[in-house]
């Protein structure tokens, strides 16, 4: 709510200050540059035809971007400036009612301009406006950015990281275990039928071997002595690590 009144406060000032310059500016225009070159000279202001022509543009085209709340901070620097040369060099002398040459108007819109070079010109008019879509611009692009970096980064992060690699001899090709470990390719495994399946997972006792976790990948076939395939090798070994029935002796008659 206070940011409404104010926006509305600063239009209104606005609105009344660009109308007050333009007027003086119009005035200047319609008595004629020389002629405002020659009153200026008379009241000893240096370079009289540069600062007839600079009170007279930028009172004209000043004004009316405050009243169209265009580049207010750069235009009230400039309508600052004009003001203060009119106080320093033709009213600051006459005292302060406007009617006696005083510097009272001068002072007036000096100070607003001062106003709208510290605050700006509120969020009513094209400075506002223009604002307000460029923040939009900003902020829908930095939204953009947030959410490609966002996916982005699981596709860059690590890989997974469930993948088991017990019994792997580091450095190793691929089916070099350590001896005893059964696993194919290490010294039990041969043409006698040794065991030919991936590493096993030390287990309790009394509880089965887990087989490890780890990545399917598709592979060719390996082909072991007497033509076995890796698939015949799995179904040997199955049969080679059941339990074997006991044989009791039958009682004696």
């Amino acid at each position: 709510m206070k940011r409404v009144v104010f926006d509305v406060a600063v239009l209104i000032a606005r609105v009344v200050t660009g109308v007050i310059f333009v007027a003086h500016g119009w005035q200047k225009w319609q008595a004629g540059l020389g002629a405002i070159t020659g009153a200026f000279s008379g009241m000893g202001i240096p370079l009289p035809g540069a600062a007839a022509g600079f009170a007279a543009v930028v009172e004209t085209v000043g004004g009316v971007l405050l009243i169209l709340g265009l580049l207010v901070r750069p235009v009230a620097l400039l309508l600052l400036i004009d003001m203060l040369g009119a106080i320093i060099f033709v009213h600051g002398g006459r005292g302060v009612m406007v009617g006696e040459g005083g510097w009272e108007l001068a002072g007036a819109l000096g100070a607003l301009s001062l106003l709208f070079l510290a605050l700006g010109g509120g969020r009513i008019g094209l400075d506002g406006l223009l604002g307000a879509i460029f923040r939009r611009r900003e902020g829908r692009r930095a939204a953009e950015d947030e959410l490609i970096e966002h996916r982005r980064g699981p596709a860059m992060g690590p890989g997974p990281s469930n993948v088991r690699t017990t019994g792997v001899r580091p450095g190793g090709a691929e089916g070099a275990y350590p001896a005893g470990t059964g696993v194919q390719g290490g010294p039990e495994a041969g043409a006698g039928g040794g065991r030919a399946e991936g590493p096993m997972t030390p287990a309790e006792p009394g509880t089965p071997a887990e087989r490890p976790e780890t990545s399917r990948r598709p592979s060719t076939p390996r082909v072991h002595a007497g033509g076995l395939d890796d698939e015949d090798m799995r179904d040997i070994d199955a049969l080679i690590s059941e339990d074997q029935p006991e044989h009791r002796k039958p009682p004696n008659r």
